[in-house]
């Protein structure tokens, strides 16, 4: 996974701490990237029914409440594979040394336990707990 998910955490506190609808524009600028990137990650949050769109003064607002959207979910909604994935396997080891003969598997069943373990954190970890963090380390609520 790339950087999608933390931009995606990043937008849905932003949107989540908003009165008024915010724009990709507005996003992009704390996000740190452009509106077109945005728009590509807000695409897939509203496909996956957490945020919506606002027609004619644009923006987005989230239907779900934060203590109910899990990081879990998140991470499906911006992602091309439904099983947690961090760790990818190098490949083309050879077959000729006894270490490239058995690396894959056994780091696949490592890698893989590892993942499970993230996917279980992800699914009790909620939008509600980022937001409560991020206001412990302003000392305050909202963002500007």
């Amino acid at each position: 996974m790339d950087t999608r998910f933390s931009s995606a955490i990043h937008t849905l506190i932003m949107i989540a701490g908003s009165d008024a609808p915010l724009t990709s524009e507005i996003i992009a600028r704390s996000v740190g990237t452009n509106a077109s990137y945005i728009r590509r990650l807000t695409g897939l949050l509203k496909k996956s029914g957490i945020i919506e769109s606002h027609r004619g003064i644009g923006g987005f607002s989230l239907l779900q409440r934060p203590e109910d959207l899990t990081l879990y979910a998140i991470y499906q909604a911006i992602s091309d594979t439904q099983q947690v994935h961090v760790f990818d396997l190098h490949r083309n080891p050879s077959d000729a040394c006894v270490v490239g003969r058995y690396i894959q598997p056994v780091l696949a069943e490592m890698f893989r336990g590892i993942e499970e373990q993230a996917e279980r954190e992800l699914k009790r970890t909620t939008l509600a707990d980022c937001i409560r963090r991020m206001q412990d380390k302003l000392g305050k609520s909202g963002c500007e």
